[in-house]
């Protein structure tokens, strides 16, 4: 991604929450519900390029390796983005005739559509239709996406029209995984080498969860019925500040979205946040700037979701201060990664749980009930900032 260019990380996200409220309206497919099964998870390395992870697709036969954009957001999974490492055709091949176009708010894909064999680790899935760019925008210094979200959002992405199985879908289909979840683990980082080469310590776990990842109980609860964060991974959830439990963010809908980088939360949630931690507006960086003094006396918020209360320490509300200089700011500031989603409350989609807040819990997403889950990480009361 280009972290340092014409548009802030928060216009970024913003642009992103716009296009994904705006998104198709479909219905999440049932599936199959959990059961117990003999075959195996599998482990998927996932990179931190500190505002996004990325996973190596290896398409082909010989394999041709691609980092792409984990996107719960979005389902479709395409590669090319980077005119240096296009998509070129092997033994494995096959030819569609299609043409697929995908719009994200902050960027767009139009290209082929071909079928062939992909593989994340150990995981090798035959016969996955994926794009092959012709023409993208937003998309620098990675080739691509793989998405992972809700195969109802690839409906009419293609000429073909239809749905267009995930990753997910086809692995759990040929047999590779017992059940259609996925673990996701992010982990935080103050490395400035993800800025520039990225630090693999995320995982993605297909068919279930890695135990080792998470610690306690995992919170389940199922996918929001609200339109539109009904059509994404979305949940319902209240948001509190401090141990007096004032009250940020009423029960409402949202999304957890490994593709948005901040916390967004809607305006009227955002203006208390502001006034409740002193924060002031960084225009240079487009996020909340606060004083050590003021770091000094911030207090966790709660994410309260399904019965059980998340909390985000102090620490966790602020981007690391190391790696400042990759979203345009000065080293040593203080800026919080809770931020305006630009749209007041009672939207349908009135937060964004981004990449901010999946650093700190283990996230699950099991799109064959369909549910979510979160539980804590040896990471939750990090201090690393």
């Amino acid at each position: 991604m280009n972290l340092t260019g014409t548009k802030t990380v928060l216009e970024r996200d913003q642009i992103r929450a716009k296009g994904l409220r705006a998104g198709r309206s479909a219905k999440i497919p049932s599936g199959t519900s959990e059961a117990e099964a003999a075959a195996s998870t599998v482990g998927v390395p996932a990179t931190n390029l500190a505002t996004i992870y990325t996973a190596q697709l290896n398409v082909g036969n010989p394999a041709r390796p691609f980092n792409l954009i984990i996107d719960t957001g979005s389902s479709n999974t395409w590669v090319g983005a980077d005119e240096e490492n296009p998509f070129r055709p092997s033994g494995t091949t096959k030819q569609t005739g299609e043409l697929v176009e995908v719009t994200y708010g902050s960027g767009f894909v139009l290209g082929t559509v071909v079928d062939d064999q992909v593989a994340m680790g150990d995981l090798v899935i035959s016969g996955q239709t994926i794009g092959s760019a012709l023409l993208s925008e937003g998309f620098q210094g990675v080739d691509g996406i793989v998405g992972i979200g809700p195969t109802d959002l690839t409906e009419d992405t293609t000429t073909a029209g239809g749905t267009v199985p995930t990753v997910t879908d086809n692995a759990f289909s040929q047999g590779l995984i017992p059940v259609k979840e996925i673990g996701i683990s992010f982990v935080p980082t103050n490395s400035t080498a993800a800025v520039d080469t990225g630090v693999t310590n995320g995982q993605l776990t297909f068919g279930g969860i890695d135990p080792s990842a998470f610690t306690g109980d995992i919170t389940f609860v199922p996918v929001t019925s609200t339109s539109p964060s009904s059509e994404f991974v979305g949940i319902d959830q209240s948001i509190t500040f401090g141990t007096a439990n004032t009250p940020v963010l009423a029960q409402t809908a949202g999304i957890a979205d490994t593709g948005t980088t901040l916390i967004l939360i809607a305006s009227d949630a955002f203006a208390t946040y502001q006034t409740l931690t002193g924060g002031v507006m960084d225009e240079t960086v487009g996020l909340l700037s606060i004083t050590p003094a003021q770091f000094a006396n911030l207090q966790s918020l709660f994410f309260n979701i399904g019965g059980t209360a998340f909390e985000l320490t102090p620490n966790a509300q602020i981007f690391p201060r190391t790696l400042n200089t990759a979203i345009g700011g000065t080293a040593d500031d203080i800026f919080l990664i809770v931020s305006d989603l630009g749209t007041e409350s009672g939207s349908g989609m009135d937060f964004i749980n981004g990449f901010a807040f999946l650093e700190r819990f283990f996230f699950v997403w099991d799109s064959g009930t369909p549910r979510v889950g979160f539980a804590e990480t040896p990471f939750t009361f990090a201090e690393i900032n």
